[in-house]
């Protein structure tokens, strides 16, 4: 019924990019934020393009068409989006196990969304699981943040394997973002 699969031509990117529109929090209502969660970067057709290579991104399809994704975004492009240069500057600064982070062998994840009537289906494992299967033979760690107010990803995080590593106020929106970090070694 689902394939789960890495993007392979512009019209995932395209379908990634409706997706990630749908389901923007300046795009919801109060009550579908609280139940449902939100994606908060609004990335670019040409960035998500960018941020495909070399390691693509990990999407679901049903019937040919993109019904969820799971963002590679490199250190790399690091200064791409506003809103995440904060992230990667608290990166920078966190101790691991007795360890910096910066410098470590990582990876952050750049976003994740399901189309609402594709959820509970275990997409979101699926996923990440692939994404794992990947991108581990490159990466000890794959680190994302989210939003300290959407419940929803963050439960769904930790039940895949994420651990909360930190939590901060970004100083320019205001927001408040939980890091969570998956260990591979």
């Amino acid at each position: 019924m689902y394939a789960i699969t890495t993007v392979s031509d512009t019209s995932q990117i395209e379908g990634i990019h409706q997706l990630q529109k749908r389901n923007l929090k300046s795009s919801l209502t109060v009550d579908e934020i609280s139940s449902e969660g939100f994606v908060t970067c609004d990335h670019t057709v040409s960035l998500l393009s960018r941020m495909n290579s070399p390691y693509p991104h990990v999407i679901s399809l049903y019937r040919d068409q993109v019904v969820g994704y799971t963002l590679v975004m490199l250190e790399e492009l690091r200064e791409e989006i506003d809103v995440l240069v904060s992230m990667f500057d608290q990166i920078d600064t966190i101790i691991y196990k007795g360890s910096s982070l910066n410098g470590a062998s990582y990876f952050v994840m750049g976003q994740v969304c399901i189309a609402r009537e594709h959820r509970s289906q275990g997409l979101f494992d699926q996923m990440y699981h692939h994404m794992k299967t990947i991108m581990k033979k490159d990466f000890d760690f794959c680190i994302t943040e989210i939003a300290t107010d959407n419940m929803r990803s963050r439960k769904a995080h930790l039940r895949v394997g994420f651990k909360h590593v930190h939590t901060y106020i970004d100083e320019m929106s205001g927001q408040s973002w939980e890091l969570v970090l998956w260990d591979w070694r």
